[in-house]
């Protein structure tokens, strides 16, 4: 039974089972065609198991990088040098950190009675520095005036009857252009001092200074300084021209913008006025 011609190559098509099962017949004089498939032109001097007309094609770049030979060098070097790293080691040596023990400040006794003795001792101190502290800590009714948050405080011993907003010095410096070139610097002093008068309605006779800041000349009637309803329904000076009193801008209260006197709001200030006598201790920080 002569063989059935061979499928033209690239059909695609099986070979009829019949001649499947029957095998390949060879022409005498010619080599076995190459094993899973028919022979072809491009298909002669294949190597063995390879099946015509298939290739496996690698890409030619993995992401930025080329996939050639000299890429491949690269990767080859850099992989030994990371494991001469990882067999070498960096140097570096971990080592747990030790907390020192605590040092006894000063002469701290070792054993377990000299120890007690000196905390019995400094507790006793502690208690009459306390006793000392409470002794001249102020009595009845005082002011404190904390200048950097502008807050007034109207105390009692230890209890605190008002705590309001106030206004301090800005620490402005004017300066007299002509005349005598005199200076001035807008703060409020610190320390102790205690009220010296108290006034109600009070009325402010301006200074030099009040009339250069507005760049008028300074009056030489008397007259011409008086200033009416500026310091608000009270004021209580204590010294050196430097007086509590009310203020005709209290939304600037909380603000360091007075020329050195205290500004209060006029609820607080009535309450001020209402516990405070002559004497009354002002404490300004």
């Amino acid at each position: 039974m002569d063989p059935s011609p061979a499928l033209p190559p690239g059909t695609g098509e099986p070979e009829p089972r019949a001649r499947r099962d029957a095998g390949p017949v060879t022409p005498a004089g010619q080599g076995a065609p190459s094993v899973g498939g028919p022979a072809s032109g491009s298909a002669q001097g294949s190597a063995p198991g390879r099946l015509p007309g298939w290739r496996i094609r690698l890409p030619e770049r993995l992401g930025p990088l080329p996939l050639d030979r000299r890429t491949g060098v690269v990767a080859t070097i850099l992989l030994c040098l990371l494991l001469a790293i990882a067999w070498a080691g960096t140097g570096y040596v971990y080592a747990p950190f030790a907390a020192a023990p605590a040092a006894l400040a000063g002469d701290a006794p070792g054993d377990a009675a000299r120890l007690k003795t000196a905390v019995a001792r400094e507790r006793a101190r502690e208690r009459q520095l306390q006793s000392r502290l409470k002794a001249a800590a102020p009595r009845g009714v005082y002011i404190v005036i904390d200048q950097t948050h502008n807050r007034l405080y109207l105390k009692k011993d230890d209890d605190v009857l008002l705590e309001g907003v106030c206004s301090a010095g800005s620490g402005m410096v004017l300066r007299e252009s002509g005349g005598k070139n005199r200076e001035w610097v807008f703060d409020t002093p610190r320390g102790r001092f205690e009220v010296l008068s108290r006034s109600e309605k009070p009325v402010w006779r301006k200074p030099d200074w009040a009339f250069i800041e507005e760049g008028e000349p300074i009056p030489k009637n008397p007259g011409d300084r008086l200033e009416y309803g500026t310091l608000g329904e009270y004021a209580l000076y204590f010294g050196n021209g430097y007086m509590i009193h009310g203020t005709l801008y209290e939304r600037l209260l909380g603000r360091a913008v007075s020329h050195g006197c205290i500004r209060v709001g006029r609820d607080d200030l009535r309450k001020v006025w209402a516990n405070t006598r002559l004497g009354t201790p002002i404490f300004i920080y």
